[in-house]
């Protein structure tokens, strides 16, 4: 599968970095870092183009011609992600892809501001219309497979990245249980679960520590999901993310009897 993102914005360039698996991204472990995910993996062939656009905030709130700020030609791709770029080019570029033979959208929102449910109504509309595939994860670490969604489900099982998915195994040491390993089956698309995974690691199997040790990794990566208040989930994009990875261990460490749900 080939992808093309087209971005603006520090979130973007997270995600391509951490799909290229570049050897100077993560920097969250500092001295002590023991490279454990460099050299597993590495999507950089796959990826045909990373276009970055204008910041938002330099471009006119409203667009009239928004032919004139996208690119004139894009690469053929199976799927594009396109994140943190302005509402009028975001609206006009289903078919520019569809011109270009792209299949599939996947427009991550980090920032309900950024992609409001009417502007996503919109692009939904376009993207049937054009039979585009698409998908809108609220936040990107929120996307999973869909049966009625082929080509986004085999993007997340081809790129391991989306909602987290560890297995994290344990054993005794001096009467305690702790984790023992940790192993990434599918990573937050920022590459953060890597991180949560290192610090898991040597924990005591007991649900508050394990809790507060998810929160303090999420949060020291750091998480670049809003903390403003979405008003259609109730709570922040941040939180949501948050919630995602913590359940993601706990998933695990309920067979050991220590969480409950």
């Amino acid at each position: 599968m080939s992808l093309l993102f087209i971005y603006s914005g520090d979130y973007g360039e997270r995600v391509i970095r951490n799909l290229i698996n570049d050897p100077s991204f993560c920097k969250s472990c500092g001295l002590l870092c023991d490279f454990c995910k460099y050299g597993v993996y590495s999507h950089v062939h796959k990826i045909r183009a990373a276009i970055e656009l204008r910041d938002p905030s330099e471009l006119p709130p409203l667009i009239e011609n928004p032919e004139e700020h996208l690119p004139k030609r894009i690469p053929a791709a199976d799927v594009c992600i396109a994140v943190g770029i302005h509402k009028d080019l975001l609206l006009a570029l289903p078919p520019m892809l569809k011109d270009e033979g792209v299949k599939g959208l996947i427009v991550p929102i980090e920032d309900f501001r950024e992609v409001p449910p009417g502007l996503q109504r919109q692009l939904e509309e376009k993207c049937e219309e054009l039979n585009i595939e698409y998908a809108f994860p609220k936040p990107f670490c929120s996307l999973e497979t869909i049966k009625t969604k082929p080509l986004i489900s085999e993007f997340v099982r081809e790129f391991k990245i989306g909602k987290p998915s560890l297995q994290i195994t344990t054993e005794e040491r001096g009467g305690t249980r702790i984790i023992h390993n940790v192993t990434i089956e599918r990573s937050a698309p920022c590459g953060s679960t890597w991180y949560v995974a290192k610090k898991l690691i040597g924990r005591r199997v007991e649900r508050d520590e394990i809790r507060d040790v998810v929160a303090k990794a999420h949060h020291s990566y750091p998480c670049t999901a809003t903390m403003a208040v979405d008003p259609e989930l109730g709570e922040p994009i941040l939180h949501v993310a948050g919630h995602l990875i913590r359940e993601a261990v706990e998933e695990q460490l309920f067979r050991f009897g220590v969480v409950e749900f």
